[in-house]
């Protein structure tokens, strides 16, 4: 993405891993799988010229379809459409994916995501790890 009189490129942190409740409690492979591709946002920065990094937190009722934007809408990621369209999980591939899935379908169903998270529910928004990377020309 390019708005003058700088250069403006999202990247999301090797970070958002762990700080991405998706991520961290049920599919740890796949964040491993997309840390082996990713390029550090510190060294994207360094690449340009020094860009300085700003958080870009993601909203409760994000419409995009990226990987965190259901963050407080856990059902969604049961829904196979919905992970076609996230990177990081149709890469990743099914038969990986599939046994933390189950976990999440058992924890939702039980309760236990609701209990573990139940002070998500209350945010309108998260800080999960991207960031907008702004360099001057």
């Amino acid at each position: 993405m390019r708005f003058l009189p700088g250069v403006n490129a999202g990247a999301s942190s090797q970070e958002s891993g762990e700080r991405f409740w998706l991520v961290r409690e049920y599919l740890p492979e796949a964040a491993a799988f997309d840390d082996t591709r990713a390029v550090p946002v510190g060294r994207l920065a360094a690449l340009l010229g020094g860009a300085r990094q700003e958080t870009v937190p993601v909203p409760h009722d994000c419409t995009d379809g990226f990987a965190a934007a259901y963050w407080r809408r856990p059902h969604a990621y049961l829904d196979p459409h919905v992970r076609a369209g996230i990177s990081l999980l149709a890469q990743t591939g099914e038969d990986v994916i599939a046994p933390g899935l189950a976990r999440l379908a058992d924890d939702l169903a039980s309760g236990r995501w609701h209990a573990r998270h139940a002070g998500l529910l209350a945010l309108d928004t998260v800080d999960v790890g991207y960031r907008l990377l702004v360099a001057d020309l």
